[in-house]
């Protein structure tokens, strides 16, 4: 199966960007990475949250825009590129970090950009329970993110998989990766990366990988 946009997801360390990069070193693609580092309001926001969370959804949801609308032009030398987010990730944070009058304002703005974006191809959705999804989070150590409550990783599970059951554009492959190391385990790796090539139905699809 030929794509032009694979799009891996996952909720808060569940290792989208590990895999994006795997995928893309060994497909020779494009990388798009969010960059949270370069996010000014981050540590703001987690010294006070309530008085930056608009401001901090509004520059994620500016620097998705932008990457995916800079990587609009065919690469002929390499057509396929690979993100670890989709824009409608925007949204779906910004329902449960706003307020109401917040969330209309930005969802005013989400449909402008929205509308001039295409659709991925392919949407690969890593799945993990919420103490694996902890485990992973204080292992890799960023100062910002060891206060993430579980109501919260289940809240934004939820939202992920409920938008994904609602959508009709596109297919997504939801892959349990609870007690599976696809970092250092090479078949694991390689059963992901196999699946990538064959022919999904659009709305949800799932890979066993026991």
């Amino acid at each position: 199966m030929k794509y032009n946009h694979i799009a891996i997801e996952g909720n808060i360390g569940s290792g989208k960007t590990t895999l994006a990069k795997k995928l893309s070193k060994d497909l020779e693609s494009r990388l798009l990475l969010e960059e949270f580092a370069e996010n000014p309001f981050l540590p703001k926001f987690y010294k006070s949250p309530e008085e930056n969370v608009l401001p901090l959804e509004l520059f994620f949801m500016a620097e998705r825009y932008h990457q995916l609308k800079a990587s609009t032009d065919k690469d002929l030398f390499m057509p396929l590129k690979i993100s670890d987010y989709i824009f409608v990730k925007s949204r779906l944070f910004a329902k449960n970090n706003l307020t109401s009058e917040e969330f209309n304002l930005f969802n005013r703005l989400f449909d402008i950009m929205f509308n001039s974006l295409n659709y991925p191809d392919l949407v690969i959705y890593l799945y993990a329970s919420v103490d694996r999804l902890k485990s992973n989070i204080k292992q890799r150590g960023r100062v910002f993110e060891q206060d993430i409550k579980e109501n919260y990783l289940n809240n934004i599970q939820e939202t992920y998989l409920d938008y994904f059951k609602k959508q009709n554009n596109f297919p997504v492959l939801i892959i349990d990766v609870t007690n599976v190391d696809f970092k250092d385990n090479i078949k694991n790796y390689q059963t992901i990366k196999n699946s990538i090539f064959k022919k999904y139905e659009v709305g949800v699809n799932k890979l066993n990988l026991f």
